[in-house]
């Protein structure tokens, strides 16, 4: 169990968040991005290991506020002793209404982290990684009642089809959604390692990057992810200040886009632009990232997780 930490000042600061449990990703990016004001409220929608949190509490002042999300229960003991911070164990798509119970009803700046951290992928028994044998879960939330096993035991093959295809980009989605309708009344599919021996007769190209790309998929599915995105992005423009900021990480293609769709558009409907049309169209957030902000080399070198990571800034008109 990890032991409380005070908050680091100075230099320090970023060696010491880089704990065992994550390395905080575009940390100094992200965390400017949101410009902090010493006596704002900010929220943090994935605490994990506390890296980007601490970040935040370090730039505020005696009066500043910080609310943190996490749906991980181990996310807890990583919690700074500061009377600063609200802890809050819960989704962040439930953001707007954890704010009002704590009677916040608006904030300076919101951060996002959508990557899954280094410690769930660590824990054998969470069933994330396809290194370690366990049971197929990947819950984030252990409250949750779906497993990956159980999508592999109750999907049709259209819906794993689709999951394969939309969530992983498995290159042969539809070829592997029918050999688990066939196989899975046949062998058993309850763990890590009975899933992949009973699915290497389909695999293409490196076993561990396709099987890496199809737990992405499971994972995505059992907790959620994109409809939890989509729910807290829509909260943004009633939980946001004017000027307040949004700072969204992502590390994935579809979680990408509804970002960068939603702060342009402030929806989820893509809108082309007509050659023949001069409309102008209002919406809540303005962009202040007009490209995703993306690690340096020397940052992907010393944290390989962070290759695929894309950081888009907003701000609340």
């Amino acid at each position: 169990m990890a032991k409380k930490s005070t908050i680091p000042k100075g230099e320090d600061l970023a060696r010491q968040m880089e704990s065992d449990y994550h390395i905080p990703v575009l940390l100094k990016e992200s965390v400017d991005a949101l410009g902090i004001v010493p006596d704002g409220i900010y929220v943090d929608c994935t605490f994990g290991g506390g890296g980007h949190s601490r970040a935040i509490l370090a730039k505020l002042g005696p009066a500043g506020k910080l609310v943190a999300f996490d749906q991980d229960a181990a996310a807890q003991n990583n919690l700074p002793d500061d009377p600063r911070i609200i802890f809050v164990p819960h989704n962040f798509r439930h953001l707007q209404r954890f704010l009002r119970l704590h009677r916040i009803e608006n904030v300076d700046g919101v951060l996002a982290d959508l990557g899954v951290s280094s410690h769930q992928f660590d824990e054998a028994d969470r069933g994330f990684s396809i290194r370690f044998d366990a049971d197929l879960d990947m819950r984030m939330d252990q409250r949750g009642t779906l497993k990956a096993a159980d999508i592999i035991a109750s999907y049709s093959e259209q819906e794993l089809h689709k999951l394969f295809e939309q969530y992983g980009e498995v290159t042969n989605a539809k070829t592997l959604a029918r050999t688990i309708v066939e196989l899975r009344n046949k062998l058993p599919m309850r763990t890590i390692s009975q899933f992949k021996a009973a699915l290497q007769g389909v695999v293409k190209g490196n076993p561990n990057k396709y099987f890496a790309q199809v737990f992405q998929a499971l994972r995505i599915a059992v907790n959620d992810e994109l409809g939890a995105l989509k729910e807290m992005l829509q909260q943004l423009p009633q939980v946001l200040k004017p000027g307040g900021r949004a700072a969204i990480i992502t590390f994935h293609s579809l979680e990408d886009r509804l970002v960068k769709v939603f702060f342009k558009s402030g929806s989820f409907d893509i809108v082309d632009d007509h050659p023949f049309e001069n409309r102008v169209v209002v919406t809540p957030m303005a962009v202040i990232s007009k490209k995703p902000v993306v690690p340096t080399e020397q940052e992907m070198k010393k944290n390989p997780r962070a290759r695929s990571a894309k950081l888009r800034v907003a701000e609340r008109r």
